[in-house]
């Protein structure tokens, strides 16, 4: 299975979402992701009725479906992106759409594109409706999500999955709210690296320090709403002060000190 790149440094994870601003945009964005020293890609197949994201990646996925943004388009999308880098790509989305395609047919063509991992928060282990074994039969990684708090009968369900990586939610609720760092989420990242997985954190990370404060407990650090952040106020920008490429190697940079 591909693994996120090991050239020496701070591994950082850089979410955006698919179709925005734009098709062209979005394409444009996971390059200036990967020139800014992105490891890996978190992409997110835009849903009407997410669970876990927060105002601004929401209204960023929302724009995208107004546009007529289409599942086909996610994955040619992730082609074009492998064909301009061999970085490993994160597929994110939620059940309606992987269910609607149909799990297996989704999974295949996921794992067609060049996809390493498929991160769906709402199938999850006990009730993943063939997920994992799609995952499986396809050759590619299905990521858990964990929260701090999990019960330890809960916690030794998903790892029965033997997952390479678990997506570890640095809080509950939603996405996009600057989250603390303490010895409550910080201790429950040591205790899950007991089980030997791979561990990549998120959750309202928007600064250096967080990023800094997180990798001792860690394999990868995820920013998400920062980076869409950042892509909307680029592209909102009338006078094109800096393009969306630029807006993303330029908040990578800064994450990464």
């Amino acid at each position: 299975m591909t693994e996120l790149n090991t050239k020496a440094g701070t591994k950082l994870i850089t979410h955006f979402i698919a179709g925005y601003p734009d098709i062209e945009s979005s394409y444009e964005t996971a390059v200036g992701l990967i020139n800014g020293g992105a490891y890996a890609l978190e992409m997110q197949i835009p849903f009407s009725d997410p669970s876990a994201d927060g105002p601004v990646i929401e209204l960023a996925c929302r724009r995208a479906l107004e546009k007529g943004f289409k599942v086909s388009d996610g994955f040619r999308l992730i082609e074009r992106i492998k064909e301009y880098r061999d970085i490993p790509v994160y597929l994110m989305s939620y059940s309606g759409i992987v269910y609607n395609m149909g799990i297996d047919r989704f999974t295949a063509k996921a794992a067609a594109a060049g996809v390493c991992g498929l991160i769906i928060p709402d199938l999850i282990p006990g009730a993943d409706e063939g997920l994992y074994a799609a995952g499986r039969k396809a050759g590619i990684q299905i990521v858990p999500v964990v929260v701090p708090g999990v019960p330890d009968s809960r916690l030794e369900e998903i790892m029965a999955e033997n997952p390479d990586w678990v997506y570890l939610a640095l809080r509950a609720g939603i996405t996009g709210s600057y989250t603390i760092l303490d010895e409550v989420n910080l201790g429950f990242l040591d205790k899950v690296k007991t089980y030997g997985v791979k561990i990549m954190a998120g959750f309202g990370i928007k600064t250096p320090q967080q990023i800094k404060t997180l990798i001792p407990h860690c394999d990868a650090a995820i920013a998400g709403s920062f980076i869409v952040d950042r892509i909307t106020s680029s592209y909102n920008d009338a006078a094109g002060r800096i393009s969306v490429t630029e807006a993303a190697a330029d908040a990578v940079r800064y994450l990464l000190g």
